[in-house]
């Protein structure tokens, strides 16, 4: 009997985890000024350096964003009191997910919104691990 309340509970807390997980990779696609899934299809059909070095940097960007809120959600879900509890976490996670990439973009001294577009891989890669040392931050903080 208890493990089936155990099985529930997982799929109820995967059933509300995985959308804020979808939620979150939606808010970074719209707040950024390129498209990453057209930036990474244009890359894997092409010889056009460039054109592979720009999916490669939106790839590590976007991967380490979604790694990054995945670990916030991760400690949510632990830490959580109640669904709605897990909810809120989820999208404070995204939210500040967001604000960090920006606020690079306001202290960096190049344009992170254009690097990445332009093919910069290293950009993206130092994108992508902030983004994780950031969730792994914010996941730390979720306590009561």
């Amino acid at each position: 009997m208890m493990q089936w309340e155990g099985i529930v509970n997982f799929l109820i807390y995967l059933g509300v985890a995985l959308p804020i997980l979808g939620f979150g990779l939606f808010v970074f696609m719209i707040t950024t000024p390129y498209k990453e899934y057209q930036l990474i299809a244009e890359g894997s059909q092409t010889d056009d350096p460039r054109k592979m070095a720009a999916a490669k940097a939106v790839a590590h960007d976007l991967g380490g964003k979604v790694i990054g809120l995945a670990i916030v959600l991760a400690s949510a879900i632990f830490h959580s009191l109640n669904l709605v509890d897990l909810v809120i976490w989820g999208v404070l996670g995204t939210v500040f997910q967001v604000a960090v990439f920006y606020l690079l973009e306001l202290v960096a001294p190049f344009k992170v919104v254009s690097e990445i577009p332009k093919g910069n891989v290293s950009v993206g890669i130092f994108t992508s691990r902030l983004s994780i040392a950031v969730g792994i931050m914010m996941a730390a903080l979720i306590s009561y």
